[in-house]
């Protein structure tokens, strides 16, 4: 077995159902496993993906870590689409507007969340000297980030009512 092996099976281990959330220290893996940290950052970037069905958040600093939370099936399919399919790297104004529309009336977001993550993806939010290229980016990058933030908060929220 090899070592991102048996370092996928180790966090996933610490991962049971009745833990939905872990945090762990990169550093403090590493030296465990007697590798590099970018060791630790390959099986977390290829292993623990929304497509797999866990949402990485990365805390850097001295006091940093690494938080991995599970997310359900379903939503993982979900959450996958939207990034990968709907998103993409890069994603411009109109077509992040109509996302947030999408979202809204597939109940996937409130009326709320829609219009600030329209606000945030907006050009105007955007008015800074970037080419279009790197505008549509960044939007895609916001977009991502609130997507993964309102799944994971959604989640903590339906244990929390259990």
């Amino acid at each position: 077995m090899r070592l991102s092996d048996i370092i996928e099976e180790f966090i996933k281990g610490m991962l049971s159902p009745s833990v939905g959330e872990i945090r762990l220290q990169r550093n403090e893996l590493a030296e465990y496993f007697s590798c590099s940290p970018s060791q630790i950052n390959y099986v977390l970037s290829t292993r623990f993906t929304p497509a797999h069905g866990y949402i990485i958040e990365s805390r850097r600093g001295g006091g940093g870590f690494i938080s991995i939370t599970q997310i359900k099936p379903k939503t993982a399919q979900q959450l996958d689409h939207l990034l990968n399919n709907l998103i993409g790297s890069s994603i411009d104004d109109r077509q992040a507007n109509a996302l947030c529309k999408q979202l809204l009336r597939h109940d996937i977001i409130n009326k709320r969340e829609a219009r600030l993550m329209c606000a945030a993806t907006c050009n105007k939010a955007l008015n800074v000297s970037l080419s279009n290229g790197m505008k549509d980016e960044v939007r895609a990058n916001i977009l991502r980030s609130m997507l993964l933030s309102l799944v994971k908060g959604n989640q903590l929220e339906e244990e929390n009512d259990l």
